[in-house]
């Protein structure tokens, strides 16, 4: 009797068991989400979505890159300038100006403007060449004197097409602007020529941050004698 309740016990133990495992079968966790999920868009309500925004309050995205803006600085003589021969009134001296430029002439100086930059040259009569010592002597004394907040960077001798030159370069402010009143602080490149007993000077002035040495070099490579 015994005997038998033991095998009972046994079959309905075993009974119980396969059921527990065929329940545990359904249950199975389930594998985790693919990386396709992980996306970078944000869910808005409703169940669109959108890229994520970049600040406070954004609804779009940063562009990956900007774009700078391009623009000649004030007193930027642009590359398109057209230069023209001109011969100085009453003088041995030729050189090319910039075309449609203000020109105006005093005390045997002829001048040439356009907004903040401006071209003057002068004969005066010389036994000399001028030297670096003569430049500092005269002239840098003279200029310091006339120029309005004149500050010296350097006397040197340059060659340029036409020859030899003594060259002064300083800094100046400008006259007051007659509309606006304001004052621009100038770079000043001063040539001083000589041939056979003349002298011509050559002044080229524009803003400290212009960009002009190509227009400059044009400009002073061009003064010839006749």
């Amino acid at each position: 009797m015994r005997s038998t309740h033991r095998f009972t016990a046994v079959a309905l133990s075993s009974v119980a068991l396969a059921g527990l495992a065929a329940c545990g079968g359904s249950s199975t966790t389930a594998p985790p989400p693919s990386s396709s999920h992980h996306s970078s868009t944000a869910q808005k309500p409703g169940g669109s979505s959108s890229p994520t925004s970049t600040g406070p309050g954004s609804g779009t995205t940063k562009p990956a890159t900007s774009h700078a803006t391009e623009f000649n600085p004030p007193g930027d003589i642009p590359d398109t300038q057209v230069y023209v021969k001109f011969s100085v009134p009453n003088s041995h001296v030729v050189l090319r100006v910039p075309e449609g430029w203000a020109r105006s002439s005093r005390s045997g100086t002829t001048t040439f403007t356009d907004k903040l930059n401006t071209v003057s040259v002068k004969d005066v009569t010389a036994a000399k060449a001028p030297t670096i010592s003569s430049a500092r002597t005269n002239e840098v004394p003279a200029l310091a004197a006339a120029v309005s907040k004149f500050k010296l960077g350097s006397v040197t001798t340059t060659t340029r097409a036409g020859g030899s030159a003594v060259l002064i370069a300083y800094q100046q402010d400008s006259p007051p602007d007659p509309v606006t009143n304001k004052v621009v602080r100038d770079a000043v490149e001063r040539f001083e020529f000589w041939h056979q007993g003349h002298e011509a000077i050559l002044t080229l002035s524009g803003p400290i941050n212009a960009d002009n040495v190509d227009p400059w070099r044009t400009i002073s490579d061009s003064l010839g004698w006749k």
